[in-house]
């Protein structure tokens, strides 16, 4: 052996020497703190790899087709708008797109033949009432206001639901020839009422069919009956309906005179406006007949003239 191989054998006696070896209850301590050390480990790494597996199951079923959408996209670090989204639609082919121009939509809708609709008034004013001729007019004027612009019949109120405005007044007259001074011969509760488009000649079959379903009434304003009759004189506007209620005639102290009272209503329809001219009397007399027909035409043609 050689002197340096002797020499290294002394030093690793010595070194050897110095160390104490470990008792055995030592050893076994350090032993089960390695094991339970593994077997922490080992836990942590299935945590791990469960939460791992959680997480990618979430990200798959965020995907899928019933998914709420997620938050909108950050704007871009420029400042500068973003993309516009895509739609679902698929993209013509450039083929189709050579061979099939696309359509335009006119800028206005094409010219239609005829004459348009008349628009219906919303609006009455004072001239599309008649004015009496000086031979007729008693000089007390008229007042317009509200009031019932035809008889009760039987708590009927023909085409009311499809009005759309209404002007009514009530005027005395007198006929040609009455001296100055004396009592008015009549009196008028005249009327001109806007319906709806294409309702006014409803309102008058309507009025047509109370009349012949009311023959007879109480009258409101005393203890007679009132008999109504539909009576034939047209020619007035479009189309026209004309009755009458009578009465038992009264004199000034309420006692029968053997005769009967009559007042007439016509109403007269021109497009989808009805004018209808109701003679009330004054103080008991009858409705005369041919003023009460030229008034009628008079009435027709204010209308006309405010409609033109």
């Amino acid at each position: 052996m050689s002197r340096e191989l002797a020499r290294f054998y002394r030093a690793l006696a010595a070194d050897t020497d110095e160390r104490v070896l470990a008792a055995p209850d030592q050893v076994r301590r350090r032993a089960d703190r390695r094991a339970r050390n593994r077997a922490a480990l080992g836990v942590l790494a299935a945590a791990v790899l469960v939460g791992g597996t959680a997480a990618g199951s979430g990200i798959v079923l965020t995907s899928g087709p019933d998914a709420s959408p997620g938050p909108p996209p950050a704007a871009s670090p420029t400042g500068g708008p973003s993309a516009p989204p895509t739609t679902g639609a698929p993209s013509p082919s450039p083929s189709a797109s050579r061979s099939t121009p696309p359509s335009r939509t006119p800028d206005r809708p094409p010219a239609t033949t005829g004459s348009p609709a008349a628009s219906t008034p919303t609006r009455i004013p004072d001239r599309a009432f008649f004015t009496l001729p000086p031979a007729n007019d008693t000089g007390s004027g008229e007042e317009f206001g509200s009031g019932p612009v035809l008889p009760a019949l039987c708590g009927v109120a023909p085409g009311e639901s499809d009005v759309v405005a209404r002007r009514a007044r009530t005027m005395a007259f007198k006929l040609a020839g009455t001296p100055a001074g004396y009592v008015p011969d009549g009196s008028y509760r005249h009327s001109i009422t806007i319906y709806r488009a294409g309702r006014a000649d409803d309102a008058l079959r309507q009025l047509r069919r109370a009349v012949q379903n009311c023959p007879t009434q109480p009258d409101p304003y005393s203890e007679r009956t009132t008999h109504l009759k539909l009576l034939t004189g047209g020619g007035y506007g479009d189309e026209s309906v004309l009755f009458e209620i009578r009465t038992l005639q009264q004199d000034v102290n309420g006692y029968p005179t053997g005769g009967d009272e009559v007042r007439l209503i016509r109403a007269i329809r021109v497009g989808d406006v009805v004018t209808v001219l109701w003679e009330q009397g004054w103080e008991g007399t009858s409705t005369d007949r041919e003023q009460f027909d030229a008034d009628s035409r008079r009435a027709t043609d204010a209308v006309r003239r405010w409609l033109d």
